[in-house]
Order: structure tokens, then sequence, then C-alpha cells
């Protein structure tokens, strides 16, 4: 579970840390985060989408925010103890009890 979290959590701070430092050109010297960099790389990615270039980068955030509530709830089932076989086991007894008692006597 770590492991998720660290592989979640890494690209992530560092995609944030790029769009910030590069939103408001703090270079410290270096290309990749100069506001010309972050206007280039998201008018390629708008390019490529065939979308406007302002747009993508509200894209990205709501799929950070789609991929870290998938992540959240994967550390809470697991927290919980929930398994995705244990809930599919469970699916299908209800299912399986409710047939054999909604059933009367069987037809002569």
């Amino acid at each position: 579970m770590k492991w998720l979290l660290v592989f979640w959590a890494v690209p992530v701070t560092f995609l944030g840390g790029w769009y910030t430092l590069s939103f408001y050109d703090m270079n410290f010297g270096l290309q990749f985060l100069t506001r010309d960099m972050h206007d280039v790389v998201f008018m390629v990615y708008g390019n490529i989408l065939g979308v406007d270039p302002a747009i993508v980068p509200g894209m990205v955030f709501k799929a950070i925010l789609v991929d870290t509530a998938i992540v959240f709830l994967l550390v809470f089932a697991r927290y919980k103890g929930l398994t995705l076989t244990s809930w599919v086991k469970r699916l299908f007894s209800k299912g399986r009890q409710r047939d054999t008692s909604g059933s009367a006597a069987a037809p002569e």
C-alpha cells in the first residue's frame, strides 16, 4: 500500500511543483521552469488533444482530482479491511439469499 501512495504522490508533487514554479516564472536559471516552456508544453498538449491550450491545466487538475479520489478510496478500503473479492462475494451471496428465501412452494 505504501508503494501505491509513493507512486501516486511523487508524480503529483512533481507536476504540481513544476506547474507552480513555471506559472510564476521562478526558474532558478533552469530552462524547463520558465514561463515560455510552460506555455509551450500546454500548447503542445492542446494541439495533441485538439483543444484550446488554455483549458488543458484545468483538465489536468480534474484528472489529478479523480486519481486522488481513487487512491484515497483504495486506501480507505484497505484500512477498513475491504477487498474486491470480499465485496464481490458479498454481492453475489446477497443475491442468492434473496432468490432462495423469496421462492414459495414449487408449482404443481
